[in-house]
């Protein structure tokens, strides 16, 4: 499916997407690090290995579609939809601008590559679930991929969304949760409590699957089963680490949202393999 060549290739991109994460935030004086990194390897897979795009056709009929539920981590994907050349990198440095390209959650009007606006929490299954519904209507044969929060599952729309997904048989829907643990007022035991994840999934007749999310060929082989799966939605519970790629962010729920010093930012580059 992937030889180790391949996962190489690919754990150098998610450091370069994690690059630049590092610069839009230095440089621009916002943003969510920490949140898009726990995300950066299931996108760095999505976006350059599994889903079936084309830069120079973003509104593509046939494309695989990607929703980012946890829209707040939305620097990690402007960062990948760059490098696969659906914008000019030099956007990448006006994160958050009033008039940019590249507002501080995902706004698909203005975003060349984007399939779906995000910014309240908990939206994002239903509007995959839609997508999902229309290719069928259409006799398309896309896919359908979601990324939600652990701290996220606390709304009540992505469970009414997860049994209608399963009553429709949605097969061609994969959710992945980003299960680092924590979400912004704390961890997510203490906060919303969603332990066992995939337990309650199941109880909603999905098919259910639990992985290293920072493990890209675990990524990319569960994907595949869940493409295999055709009568009911998928789930894949990424286990992953808040800050992941850098040394000091590491679990530091602080790194939700925070911006680098300069020291920071030149460790953090240093650390990621880039040039000073």
């Amino acid at each position: 499916m992937v030889d180790n060549m391949q996962i190489k290739q690919l754990e150098e991109i998610s450091k370069g997407l994690r690059r630049d994460v590092v610069e839009m935030v230095y440089r621009t004086g916002d943003g969510h690090p920490g949140a898009s990194f726990s995300v950066a390897d299931i996108i760095t897979a999505l976006y350059f290995h599994i889903m079936k795009i084309d830069p120079t056709r973003p509104d593509w009929e046939d494309r695989d579609r990607f929703v980012l539920s946890k829209g707040h981590s939305c620097p990690i994907l402007y960062a990948a939809l760059a490098r696969k050349g659906y914008f000019a990198p030099e956007h990448l440095m006006t994160l958050r601008y009033l008039h940019s390209i590249l507002q501080g959650h995902p706004y698909a009007p203005k975003t060349p590559g984007l399939d779906s606006t995000a910014g309240s929490l908990g939206n994002g299954v239903a509007i995959g679930l839609g997508m999902a519904l229309a290719a069928r209507i259409q006799k398309k044969d896309y896919q359908v991929f979601v990324a939600t929060g652990d701290g996220e599952l606390g709304e009540g729309l992505i469970w009414e969304a997860a049994m209608a997904a399963s009553h429709l048989k949605a097969g061609n829907l994969t959710v992945y949760v980003d299960n680092n643990n924590y979400q912004s007022g704390g961890t997510v035991d203490e906060v919303s409590g969603p332990y066992p994840i995939a337990e309650k999934w199941a109880a909603f007749g999905w098919h259910c699957q639990e992985i290293d999310g920072h493990d890209l060929g675990q990524i990319i082989k569960a994907t595949a089963i869940a493409r295999e799966v055709t009568d009911k939605p998928s789930v894949i519970v990424a286990r992953t680490v808040k800050g992941n790629g850098v040394s000091f962010m590491v679990g530091d729920n602080t790194w939700h949202k925070r911006v680098y010093n300069e020291a920071e930012y030149k460790q953090a580059l240093r650390e990621l393999g880039g040039v000073l």
